[in-house]
């Protein structure tokens, strides 16, 4: 088979006989192409190459915008076949532009413009023609901007526009001096690999020359910096252990995905090794290409100096203290290179050893060219007298900026029990009508959250799709609803089938319910934090089906009855008591619970949640300033964390979050993350053109109304380091339309390192491919970090949907969870209709607690889904071959082969047959006997009856 790495044979075909075409006319028009030498350039230094370029379009991943400002005249950037398109670069800072040269390929433009713009949304043009000949051609030009760009208007071919070199020359303002200040000391660092866990990426920025990084015996091998801000790199300097690099690169990314090359070399010596480069970037790396031993990668230190405006690095004098006071004695005079209104500054300062380093203060502060050090150290309350001396980073605007009384939005109602009854109704049933229609609501775009303030109401909520309803008190008991929080199968046109009723929630409140209330839903419907005087009814009305569902951190006076419900899970709540069950119960951690009798009645319980800590929420105090409640990590939990008062944890003020809101972009996001904010994303549809970057520890990112985040141009929608602490909540990724190889990944692959004092916590989060727009993603969710806790998560690959959206090539996946961290733990795992295996758990040690799948209905025929193994299908839940440990409660798999009822799975549970691995309670069910599954897990277990009913194993092994 021959692979073509350019265009296609076909096209390139047509180009060369094209390129002949214009030569031999050019001949018979007696005309003389002249072909113009690169070096013949006007005054002015190189600007443009290894810089982030970006354009209107690509004709392929082959040829992007990237190939044009690589230096590489063997690469190239290609457009789409239309009119206009546009290649730009941005210099990263503003220039004075002399001149533009245009290296063209054989699809050349006849007529553009070139434009330069200070922020990259307006433009002024400083070249125009429409008589472009193509080939090399040197515009001498006199502009100025941070970003210019190539704006095709009229193409010369029919094909698109193709550049192997875009060149911008010209000069910027004097530059600043290589600062001091080592930027990487103490930020966040991850490494391809570690050799074990006594040599971590952070190792190599401690400031410790006695600790090092070590990677694994193999290549290529990476380390990578995250200095927080995009800066300007004048020097880095590589402290080599006896492991060293002979080979080797220094590059720069503004996102830590899109590298750019400021050194390379082939001849690495290995001892300290000064770097004097040039590159911008907010992530720096070492990638390692070749070993200059049989050993791996290994350096003390990674050092990291910066020069100019937007990141310069600096330093100050030591502070002085009152003795034994611990706080600023006089002023500190402190002069910043950077001068730009509005910008951060960020202190850091060294104790009495060099690792003991904190961030005191992150602006926003009013920079002259001169501040105050005792104004800001009082004013961010510093008092630690042992402080040594002092760093200063500036950085851009920070977008941490947030009132504590902040506008949330349009989409977010908020109630106040001075309001009248009558006013909250309407606004409840305006809510509900816009939100209840299955056929219409499904899959529109209208999110809304509504939130009710401490106090008491008699009102009556139905909750319609992307709706969101929680009580603002600290406590579930601050907020007292006298009446009911209901989701029943509202529409006539649903005969009472409550099983679309996904995408809704309550949370964190008390209802008196006369009668007792009903929350009949199926997956991503999560009941937290509700205190319920009353009974708790899991069905419709009518008694149809219902296939859901979540409650955990509850307390319900009466008895919660699941009926018609096919599986629930319940986590740490306290229940009057239970009634009924179809196919898969499961409760960790409830009071109140049934014993456990699997199959019949099919109830599994554990008497504790091994790890829980339950979600962040929002909460309004005594004087209105709004706050962001932190829950504490609980082990071997039982009842809800506020059955003896109020829950422990951590509030954390609104000023420390982003409220990102409709018109933010993912450019705004990720400047907020890199100056330390949080994030609290108000109902919307938000579309990300780059990765969101998680990088800092203990970040929150927390959604009300089912905020849905769409990557555009197959990005990957958020990359979460391996870092503590991180908590996501409240959040559905719904794939772009270009595929995506994940749309949330976490921690990073081989990690070593233990997070299991201070996890990272995915709750409530979902993950949808298809059904409003035609999506793909190779997987859904991927957990590389250790001790992660996925707490109640629905991953789709959607059965129905929107015209055109849904179909076996339509809306693609392979995988809804890949876990490759050791030690994590699942509660509550909703998986569906994926076209590979569903759940891949390759980490050690990993547990499950419920467990609800149906296999992909489309399979059009046998052929086409065959495993690896070569047995027939992949099951949904699969168990690494080299794992050892493992164990999971309460697992249904289902089958529902609506396109070829001939299809079978040949099993929906594989596992190593060894002593470690251990599941409890397993069934499959096949769905009005379209197709079957062989076995349940491995050869064990009966085929699927015909009759609807479950084939049920107790126990494996």
């Amino acid at each position: 088979m021959q692979t073509y790495t350019g265009a296609s044979p076909t096209e390139s075909l047509h180009r060369r006989r094209f390129a002949i075409l214009l030569a031999v006319a050019a001949c018979l028009a007696g005309l003389l192409i002249v072909v113009v030498s690169p070096s013949a350039r006007a005054a002015g230094t190189l600007l443009s190459q290894g810089k982030t370029a970006t354009a209107s379009s690509t004709e392929n991943a082959t040829f992007p915008a990237s190939n044009a400002v690589d230096g590489d005249t063997g690469t190239r950037w290609s457009s789409a076949f239309s009119d206009p398109q546009w290649l730009q670069v941005d210099l990263g800072s503003t220039a004075t532009i002399s001149q533009v040269t245009l290296n063209w390929e054989a699809a050349f433009a006849s007529g553009f413009q070139i434009q330069t713009s200070p922020d990259g949304t307006n433009w002024t043009s400083i070249f125009t023609t429409t008589t472009g000949t193509g080939g090399i051609q040197n515009l001498t030009v006199n502009g100025s901007g941070r970003f210019v760009r190539m704006l095709g208007t009229a193409r010369g071919t029919a094909f698109g526009y193709s550049l192997f070199e875009f060149q911008v020359f010209g000069t910027v303002g004097s530059a600043a001096a290589c600062g001091t200040t080592n930027a990487a000391l103490n930020h966040p660092a991850i490494a391809s690999s570690t050799e074990n866990a006594s040599f971590p990426a952070s190792n190599a920025v401690d400031g410790n020359t006695t600790t090092r990084w070590s990677s694994a015996f193999s290549d290529p091998q990476s380390l990578q910096v995250d200095l927080g801000a995009s800066m300007t790199v004048c020097q880095v300097v590589l402290n080599w252990e006896a492991a060293f690099a002979s080979g080797f690169q220094i590059q720069t990314s503004p996102d830590g995905a899109t590298w750019t090359t400021i050194f390379s070399t082939t001849t690495g010596t290995g001892g300290v090794q000064t770097l004097n480069v040039t590159g911008t970037g907010r992530f720096i790396r070492m990638l390692g290409t070749a070993r200059g031993t049989a050993f791996g990668y290994s350096l003390f230190e990674f050092q990291v100096f910066t020069s100019g405006a937007g990141g310069g690095v600096g330093s100050v004098a030591t502070p002085t203290f009152s003795p034994g006071g611990g706080s600023f004695a006089t002023a500190q005079t402190v002069t910043l290179s950077d001068t730009t209104p509005g910008a951060s500054i960020r202190f850091t300062t060294n104790g009495t050893t060099p690792t003991a380093t904190s961030t005191l203060y992150t602006g926003p502060i009013a920079i002259a060219t001169t501040t105050t050090l005792q104004a800001i150290g009082l004013a961010s309350g510093l008092t630690n007298s042992a402080v040594a001396s002092a760093t200063y980073t500036i950085g851009a605007a920070v977008g941490c900026t947030q009132s504590n009384t902040p506008n949330l939005g349009p989409n977010v109602h908020i109630f106040d029990p001075t309001m009248s009854s009558a006013t909250i109704q309407a606004q409840l049933d305006a809510d509900f009508n816009a939100q209840k229609d299955t056929a219409t609501a499904q899959f529109a775009e209208r999110r809304v959250a509504e939130l009710f303030k401490p106090g008491t109401y008699s009102v009556d909520d139905n909750v319609g799709f992307y709706t969101s309803v929680q009580g603002l008190g600290q406590n579930p008991d601050d907020v007292t609803i006298n009446g009911h929080v209901t989701v029943d199968a509202f529409n006539a046109s649903d005969a009472g089938n409550a099983t679309q009723n996904f995408w809704r929630s309550a949370e964190n409140m008390k209802i008196v319910a006369t009668g007792g209330d009903r929350w009949a839903v199926a997956q991503a419907a999560p009941f937290r934090r509700i205190d319920l005087v009353g009974d708790l009814q899991l069905y419709p009305a009518s008694f149809g089906f219902a296939s859901g569902g979540y409650i955990s951190d509850t307390k319900v006076s009466g008895q919660v009855s699941s009926i018609s419900q096919q599986q629930w899970y319940s986590k740490d709540s306290n229940f009057g008591s239970w009634s009924g069950g179809v196919w898969n119960m499961v409760f960790s951690g409830v009071n109140g619970a049934p014993a456990t009798t699997f199959p019949s009645p099919p109830e599994t319980t554990l008497a504790t949640t091994p790890v829980s800590r339950d979600v962040p929420y929002l909460f309004i105090d005594a004087s209105g300033n709004y706050h962001v409640f932190e829950p504490s990590l609980r082990t071997n939990a039982s009842g809800p964390s506020w059955a003896a008062g109020s829950t422990p944890g951590t509030s954390v003020p609104m000023s420390q979050f982003y409220v990102v809101k409709a018109g933010d972009t993912s450019s705004t996001i990720n400047a907020a993350l890199a100056s330390g904010c949080n994030l609290f994303f108000t109902p919307g549809v938000y579309h990300l053109n780059q990765t969101l970057n998680v990088t800092r520890p203990n970040t929150t990112i927390l959604g009300v109304g089912y905020p849905t985040l769409v990557p555009d141009g197959g990005v990957n929608a958020m990359q979460v380091a391996d870092v503590d602490g991180v908590r996501l909540d409240g959040l559905l990724f719904d794939a772009g339309t270009t595929n995506s190889a994940a749309l949330l990944t976490v921690g990073t692959a081989g990690s070593t390192t233990s997070h299991a004092s201070n996890p990272t916590s995915i709750q409530d989060v979902f993950f949808r491919i298809g059904g409003e727009i035609a999506g793909k993603a190779t997987a859904s969710l991927v957990v590389n970090s250790n001790d992660t806790i996925i707490d109640h998560i629905w991953a789709w690959r959607a059965d129905h949907g929107n015209a055109g959206t849904v179909g076996w090539t339509t809306n693609t996946a392979d995988n809804g969870l890949i876990v490759n961290g050791n030690n994590v733990l699942a509660t509550g795992l909703f998986v569906e209709h994926y076209q590979k295996y569903e759940v891949t758990w390759n980490g050690q040690n990993g547990k499950t607690i419920f467990f609800q799948n149906e296999m992909p209905y489309d399979v059009p025929n046998q052929a086409a889904w065959i495993s690896p193994t070569g047995v027939n299908g992949y099951a949904a839940y699969k168990v690494g071959d080299n794992v050892t440990t493992h164990e999971a409660w309460g697992l249904g798999s289902y089958n529902f082969f609506n396109v070829n009822p001939a299809v079978t799975s040949f099993h929906a549970f594989e596992v190593p047959n060894v002593a470690g691995v251990k599941f409890h309670s397993l069934l499959t069910v096949s769905l009005n006997n379209q197709g079957s599954i062989t076995h349940v897990i491995n050869n064990t277990g009966a085929v699927t009856p015909t009759n609807t009913t479950p084939s049920n194993v107790v126990s494996f092994p």
